[in-house]
């Protein structure tokens, strides 16, 4: 039996002590065959390097040994080591024999003092460059903490190939590791459970040899792109006295470590970056990043976007917009586009993550993840504070969500809008959270662009080789208020104090390279008065600048466009399918596989789908999905439907995935129909985020069927800022089509509050200028044709769908063979099942959803042969046009009802009540108007009581038809 841990790295080891140490050296003195080959290697090069002045070559594993100094003591590396820490007692040293025992120790406690500064060096890097942050070093990091004393500082320590060295004495190895890790770059990386990525790190920050070093062209061209940005800022604060721009005043180093993410990116794969950031800094990343041209920005500025007219939509300002273009480095060319955003923080993240795996499947990009690169620019404040941060970190690695890695750089203002940092978190870094996924952050001082320049080339190496997160963490400071116009000394004088006095980086910079000889005065004037130059010409030029139209259908929007009258209310399209094709989806729905071993209800369920196709009747509501799924994959179109737990199905209808009962194995029967592409995804559980992706995907792909589907209605509420803020307004503030689809379970069963509705009256109240579509389904037949609708036009719309819960299985809730096929489309307007004849109809009782169903059976119950009831399926666009001829055409019309389950604050009431009024009016039927039947207003949407919400459901339907409602509810207690 071998003693150590075998088939371990040492940086793998955990839980080690110095004794176990020394008891395992015994055993090597004693038979080295009985100990692993890492440690025998390591006490064979520890041998002979007490043995003799010649150091032999040890084959320490890895070349770092990390993995001993974990083993020994790892939880003292996580303490915060107070100021007047250094009084701690030293652990004690190793007790063996001789030198040996004594060249042991040593080299075990150099080993501690290594890892030290690895955990914990960036707490003493010099990071903020107004010097306000007071960061004295921790004990720990000294040699003192480790138990050398000031005699044993020159004395030679044996490393076995840490530090590229196989021995160096205490101050070599001190003052290595300060410059390392304790310099203008921090590095915190050992939270990293990977090796290889650990040693990755190591490799480019640790050595004797380890500077940051650039060309002396590169130098000159990181000075250029820091003075682009600095007189950029200034060029816009002078034309533009008073005008909000967040500005980058005190963080330009930024300019030349993106441009450097293009640079090297370009070289290691990357063909398109997309990015996404918050106000500070964008209208400098659009000019010098992204090479927008500077006479558009000017033309914006002046308020030329402003003007609807031009480009149509409502427009947005300045500081929210987006753009797209290509710049070259090195002969190659890298496309780059600038997501829009509103105001509300860190929003634009998984709307980015979403748009970059839409377009890395473009590319067949899904393995490697290497041509499509997301970055996100960040505020320090948001980062810290935004949940939706962490939910965007989540998907890294996730399948269907995964991107490759994210290059996430914030720039670290050291302040909120007025709220000082330790006010508002609790942590050392706004970078903290990052931790959480094991990414890399880089703490850099902003002062440095050639330490942030170095960081983000170190950031896109890192991601293109790992695929996962990174964060770099700039330090700078905001020169002026929140806005320009603000006034930051009211809440920190101190901090402004000091930025008054504080140079601009290409001062700094400037002078930096003035003294390596690499520039003059003369070289830095020229180039900032050519920019200067350059920026007054185009700000002329932007005085009888025209923008083009929008450049909407592009790409791989060509041939979609906008609805030509805009207006989508009357436009129904044939989506019905040749016989055909309808049953070979069939099959494909109702074949299993041999050797698959489905769940035994599953199997029911099979073979009840196989009745619907042989006897061509009773489809339910989840075989009209699949059947719309694969009709549109045998067309070419791809289907992307995604949530939490929609493989099976929240109400277990859907069944997407069939999964083997003894081996676990997943069958998704539609990825087996050719053409398309069919993903479904049981999601992370986060609705901000998910719907935020799902959100960029249906952005940057309009020829696939996106998804995303709430657990239950209300859900949705968490990510209520991707409703409002993007599908509901993104084609009006950014000119940005987006074809979206949201399945939203909801009706009233008395389920309680948040399992009841889906806030149908939200989606309504954000209608106008058929922004999008809303809609209440009744029938299996009329979603598959709502979905088919959704690819088959000729434009794209987001579309809210009430999707039902006992409806799923619901008796008359049914649709026919004959109802999919042929010249049948998509009803706006669905009729009785059973109606009056329209000249005996006195009572119409207008409806959506699944009252419907309670509201015919109680009338047929009753015998009631006056009354109809008529089901609005479209609640916006208002299908007024076919309602209007159908009041026309009852000629008795006594009484027109409104009936809806939800509280009559809730649900479609206040939408439908002006348009049927207008349809009453243009049929000739004024001064009727509409009556409401339904619950009252409540702050609730719905009673968690199942008794009360069948007394409840009850008195609406008596109410509707004309019944007496208190019979009704008597009738209901007494059952």
């Amino acid at each position: 039996m071998k003693m150590g841990y075998e088939g371990q790295d040492f940086d793998d080891i955990a839980g080690v002590s110095p004794g176990f140490v020394e008891g395992l050296y015994r055993v090597y003195q004693a038979q080295p065959d009985k100990v692993e080959p890492a440690w025998r290697a390591w006490f064979e090069g520890l041998d002979n390097a007490v043995a003799g002045p010649s150091w032999a070559k040890s084959n320490w594993p890895l070349r770092d040994t990390d993995a001993l100094t974990a083993a020994l003591d790892p939880m003292q590396m996580q303490v915060e080591a107070k100021p007047d820490a250094k009084k701690a007692a030293a652990p004690a040293p190793v007790a063996l024999a001789g030198d040996v025992a004594s060249a042991a120790a040593d080299a075990i406690r150099a080993q501690m003092l290594i890892r030290t500064y690895r955990v914990r060096g960036h707490l003493a890097a010099n990071l903020d460059p107004l010097g306000l942050t007071q960061r004295e070093l921790p004990a720990d990091l000294t040699p003192e903490y480790h138990g050398f004393s000031a005699a044993d500082l020159d004395r030679p320590v044996y490393l076995g190939g840490t530090l590229g060295l196989e021995k160096a004495t205490v101050r070599e190895i001190v003052d290595i590791l300060r410059a390392n890790y304790c310099g203008n770059v921090g590095l915190e990386y050992m939270h990293i459970a990977d090796v290889e990525e650990r040693r990755f790190l190591q490799d480019r920050m640790e050595g004797k040899d380890k500077v940051i070093e650039f060309t002396p062209e590169g130098k000159r061209a990181i000075l250029a792109a820091v003075i682009r940005g600095e007189q950029y800022e200034k060029f816009l604060g002078k034309k533009y006295v008073g005008t909000k721009r967040f500005g980058l005043d005190g963080g330009e180093s930024m300019i030349p470590a993106l441009e450097a993410v293009i640079k090297y990116g370009g070289q290691m794969g990357v063909r398109e970056i997309c990015y996404g950031m918050a106000h500070r800094g964008r209208l400098n990343v659009l000019a010098n990043v992204m090479a927008k041209p500077y006479r558009v920005i000017f033309h914006e500025f002046s308020g030329g976007s402003a003007n609807p007219d031009d480009v149509g939509g409502s427009g947005d300002v300045k500081y929210h917009l987006g753009t797209s273009t290509d710049r070259e480095f090195d002969n190659i060319n890298v496309h780059m586009s600038l997501v829009p955003n509103p105001s509300h923080l860190e929003a634009v993240d998984p709307v980015v993550l979403g748009k970059v795996r839409a377009q890395q499947t473009f590319y067949d990009d899904l393995e490697e993840h290497d041509q499509v690169l997301p970055v996100l620019i960040h505020g320090d404040a948001a980062f810290a504070g935004q949940g939706i941060v962490w939910e965007t970190l989540g998907f890294q690695g996730i399948r269907g969500y995964a991107t490759g890695g994210c290059i996430h750089f914030i720039i670290n203002n050291q302040i909120g809008f007025t709220t000082s940092p330790q006010f508002a978190r609790n942590s050392p870094y706004p970078s903290d959270v990052a931790k959480g996924v094991q990414a890399p952050i880089f703490h850099v001082n902003g002062d440095d662009p050639e330490a942030v320049t170095f960081a983000c080339k170190m950031a896109i190496e890192f991601r293109q080789k790992f695929d996962k997160d990174i964060v770099i963490d700039m330090w700078c400071y905001r020169r002026f208020g929140h806005n320009e116009g603000d006034e930051p000394s009211f809440t920190q004088p101190l901090m402004y104090a000091a930025i008054r006095q504080h140079p601009g980086v290409s001062k700094i910079y400037g002078d930096r390279l003035i003294g390596e000889k690499m520039v003059d005065q003369t070289w830095i004037d020229d180039n900032t008065k050519g920019y200067v130059d350059l920026l007054e010409d185009e700000f002329s030029a932007a005085k009888g600048y025209k923008p083009n139209k929008a450049d909407w259908f592009a790409g791989r929007w060509s041939g979609l466009s906008l609805p030509a009258d805009r207006d989508i209310t009357n436009r129904a399209i044939e989506t019905g399918v040749e016989k055909k094709l309808f049953d070979s989806i069939g099959r494909t729905l109702t074949e299993v596989p041999e050797g698959l071993n489905i769940h035994k209800t599953l199997a029911r369920v099979i073979d009840a789908k196989r009745e619907m196709f042989r006897s061509g009747e009773g489809f339910d509501w989840a075989t009209g999905e699949a059947l719309a799924y694969g009709t549109l994959l045998s067309e070419g179109f791809s289907v992307r439907l995604s949530g939490q737990d929609s493989g099976r199905g929240t109400f277990s209808q859907r069944h997407a995935v069939w999964v083997d009962q003894t081996t676990e194995a997943r069958y998704v029967p539609l990825s087996q129909v050719p053409h398309g592409r069919f993903d479904v995804l049981d999601s992370p559980l986060s609705e901000f985020g998910v719907l935020g992706f799902e959100y960029g995907y249906a952005m940057a792909d309009p020829k696939s069927l996106v998804l995303w589907e709430g657990q239950f209605g209300d859900f949705a509420n968490g990510a209520q800022v991707i409703i409002d803020q993007f599908i509901a307004a993104g084609e009006a503030k950014w000119l940005r089509a987006n074809g979206l689809v949201m399945l939203l379970p909801h009706g009233y069963e008395g389920q309680g509050p948040e399992h009841s509705s889906a806030r149908l009256e939200r989606y309504l109240q954000l209608c106008a200028g058929d922004n999008m579509q809303v809609c209440n389904i009744t029938t299996p037949a009329n979603y598959y044709h709502v979905l088919r609708r959704q690819m088959h036009r000729t434009f794209r719309k987001p579309l809210i769908i009430m999707t039902p819960k006992s409806l799923l299985r619901h008796k008359l809730a049914v649709s026919k063979t004959e109802d999919f096929l042929g010249d049948s489309h998509f009803n706006r307007i669905v009729s009785d099942t059973n109606p009056a004849a329209d000249k005996d109809t006195k009572r119409l009782v207008l409806c959506s959803g699944k009252v419907a169903y309670d509201l015919i059976e109680a009338r047929d119950a009753a015998g009631d042969r006056n009354t109809q009831i008529v089901r609005i399926e479209q609640l916006y666009p208002f299908p007024g046009e076919q309602l209007t001829t159908r009041l026309k055409r009852m000629t008795n019309l006594e009484e027109v009802v409104w009936c809806q389950e939800e509280p009559k604050n809730n649900g479609a009431w206040f939408l439908v009540e002006p348009y049927v009024e207008q349809c009453l009016a243009d049929a000739g039927r004024a001064p009727m108007r509409a009556r409401y039947a339904g619950r009252a207003g409540s702050a609730s949407p719905a009673t968690g009581f199942a008794s009360r919400h069948l007394i409840e459901q009850g008195a609406l339907i008596a109410d509707a038809l004309g019944h007496n409602v208190r019979e009704e509810v008597r009738r209901q207690k007494k059952g």
